[in-house]
């Protein structure tokens, strides 16, 4: 097996291992994006019914084509399927949701962001992971800076009862999902198992989407650059990355980097949108920087 030299320019596993999170946050940040440039030309799960749909069939044909291994059992299905349920279909659904409900994408940036926090609660007894006095701080820090950067956006009117309700849905989503990913299946094959789960929320927002919505959608470039976009990059790219840092290491751990996505978001709304960054939200990022590498620090 030939091993890269330091000037061919190729990544080492350990190499790819120290990037890995750092892509996950950047490509996970552009979620929000996708999300503002997407909601206006269609309704919240009309917009998700049709990202799902495209990449259960984007993933299917990726799975047959590399003859990916399918779980062994209906079990191990059900697993992989109430997972994806949560992290696709209760956060997702409840962020884009949100705001469509109005709420400020700053208050749901910070209910979402107590993620970190409730999944280290819940990682100890659950799952047997030690969480250190160090970690505990980095979490503390993490929360503090993510409530500076998105501070300057909260308005004083947070929000109706409907918003805030599928803002902590989404919180319990996330938070829940990575939690049963880490225990049942993860394991699973990355390229079937995300199949499953993209198709299984797709069957449930089949249902849910002509009930509560119109499903009429404005076809607009800005639309289906967000919908590929969020098919291709989010939906394949970083929940893979999701996946397999979860896969790799304590789920606690994997959990505090949802403390940068706020902070980067930030810098992208400021750099594409024009949107306001000041001090307060500059000292906040590093803030939080400092309190995610408490957590990840080793030893």
């Amino acid at each position: 097996m030939n091993t890269p030299s330091s000037h061919s320019g190729s990544l080492t596993a350990p190499d790819w291992g120290r990037l890995a999170p750092a892509l996950f946050v950047l490509l996970w940040s552009t979620g929000f994006i996708g999300g503002k440039l997407g909601l206006p030309h269609a309704e919240p799960l009309t917009f998700l019914l049709w990202r799902m749909a495209l990449v259960a069939v984007v993933l299917l044909a990726l799975s047959a084509w590399q003859k990916a291994p399918w779980p062994g059992s209906w079990g191990t299905v059900g697993h992989i399927a109430v997972a994806g349920l949560l992290v696709h279909g209760v956060y997702l659904g409840g962020v884009f949701g949100a705001l469509k409900q109005g709420i400020p994408a700053g208050s749901v940036a910070l209910i979402v962001g107590l993620q970190p926090l409730l999944t280290a609660l819940v990682a100890g007894p659950l799952l047997g992971e030690r969480i250190t006095g160090r970690q505990w701080l980095g979490f503390a820090l993490g929360l503090a800076g993510v409530t500076a950067v998105v501070w300057e956006k909260l308005s004083l009117n947070i929000g109706g009862p409907l918003g805030i309700g599928l803002s902590v849905a989404a919180l319990l989503g996330i938070s829940i999902g990575t939690l049963y990913q880490k225990r049942y299946c993860a394991d699973m094959d990355l390229r079937t198992g995300t199949t499953i789960q993209y198709a299984a929320t797709g069957t449930v927002l089949a249902v849910l989407a002509p009930m509560l919505e119109t499903m009429q959608v404005n076809w607009t470039a800005d639309f289906v650059f967000a919908l590929a976009w969020l098919c291709l990059v989010l939906s394949v790219g970083a929940i893979f990355l999701l996946f397999a840092l979860i896969r790799r290491g304590a789920a606690s751990k994997v959990a505090s980097l949802f403390y940068m996505v706020p902070p980067v978001t930030a810098l992208m709304a400021w750099a594409l949108f024009g949107e306001k960054l000041g001090p307060l939200a500059l000292g906040g990022m590093a803030i939080t920087a400092v309190g995610v590498a408490l957590v990840l620090r080793r030893g």
